[in-house]
């Protein structure tokens, strides 16, 4: 069976004020923060987002799709569709969307139990919760991958 190429991928945890930004590897399956982008109503400044595209170099980008808990679509959906729909337009980069149900949430918990800040309207915790996201695509892509070799 031929090897799968090495991807480099963005994740971003899109958010009305903060966009968070975090960076992996498929080979490794893990996943760094990057950077937290200041956003106006959902809208970032683009060119710090190119900026990010130019270094990082990216495969594809992985975008949080912060789904109710009970799995049914946000109002956010459309907001965080509509941000890497632009993502794709601008950059010609493909797009996935992952499921980031309680990722902030998790990210806020791993910075208490360290003992960090938690005004985390001042201290953020989009570019973890990033991180979090992009590490579940990992993982799902894994899980994908094992079910096609054992035929599940």
């Amino acid at each position: 069976m031929p090897e799968q190429a090495v991807e480099q991928i963005l994740g971003f945890d899109f958010g009305l004020r903060r966009i968070g930004v975090a960076y992996g590897n498929s080979l490794t399956g893990t996943a760094r923060p990057v950077a937290m982008i200041p956003a106006r109503d959902g809208i970032p400044d683009w060119v710090q987002i190119e900026q990010l595209l130019a270094e990082w170099q990216p495969d594809r980008v992985v975008v949080g799709l912060p789904l109710n808990m009970d799995g049914t679509e946000s109002d956010m959906c459309a907001r965080a569709r509509k941000f890497g729909k632009r993502i794709h337009g601008r950059f010609h980069l493909p797009v996935e969307m992952m499921d980031e149900r309680l990722s902030s949430f998790e990210a806020k918990e791993a910075v208490l139990a360290r003992g960090g800040s938690s005004d985390f309207g001042r201290h953020g915790v989009d570019d973890l919760a990033a991180v979090l996201i992009l590490e579940s695509w990992f993982n799902h892509q894994r899980d994908l991958s094992q079910d096609s070799t054992t035929g599940e």
